[in-house]
């Protein structure tokens, strides 16, 4: 689930929602509710499908067909907050103090950026409909502008 949720970029609330029939395994696609009446289509990278697989392999039965679903009775789908408890909790255990949900969604726009996508590409992961609201992952990166410098007092060829 903190796979899918860092490198697709989900909501906790996104994830809560997807079942069992939304990934296309076929086509290594998976169908998301974004928040609004939108349904987004995000494909499935290898280390993300690996992850899913592996849950599904653990995955107790349920009585519905939520993908995401608690571990011990009542075995039903994790809400929003389970969701955010178990990236909390699986932070916390990592020695990464407190870590929500919701920052691994800037990480994965801050992922898209850091290997040179545009802000579109991140604006279309997160399925943003303004470009405003994924401005907030252009911050500057310091340590990438530092490779860029010249020295002080020399002139750049």
């Amino acid at each position: 689930m903190i796979t899918t949720l860092w490198r697709l970029g989900l909501r906790a609330g996104e994830a809560a929602t997807l079942g069992l029939d939304d990934v296309d395994w076929a086509v290594g696609r998976v169908s998301v509710i974004g928040k609004g009446p939108r349904r987004l289509t995000l494909p499935v990278p290898v280390d993300v499908g690996q992850a899913l697989i592996a849950w599904l392999q653990a995955r107790p039965d349920a009585l519905d067909r939520a993908l995401f679903v608690r571990v011990r009775p009542p075995i039903r789908a994790l809400s929003s907050a389970g969701i955010s408890d178990i990236v909390k909790h699986r932070a916390e255990a990592a020695g990464l103090g407190v870590v929500h949900a919701h920052r691994l969604r800037h990480t994965a726009a801050m992922n898209v950026i850091a290997t040179g996508g545009s802000l579109i590409e991140a604006q279309e992961l997160l399925g943003h409909s303004n470009a405003a609201s994924t401005s907030v992952y252009a911050r500057v990166d310091l340590a990438s502008l530092r490779t860029l410098t010249v020295p002080f007092g020399q002139v750049p060829r």
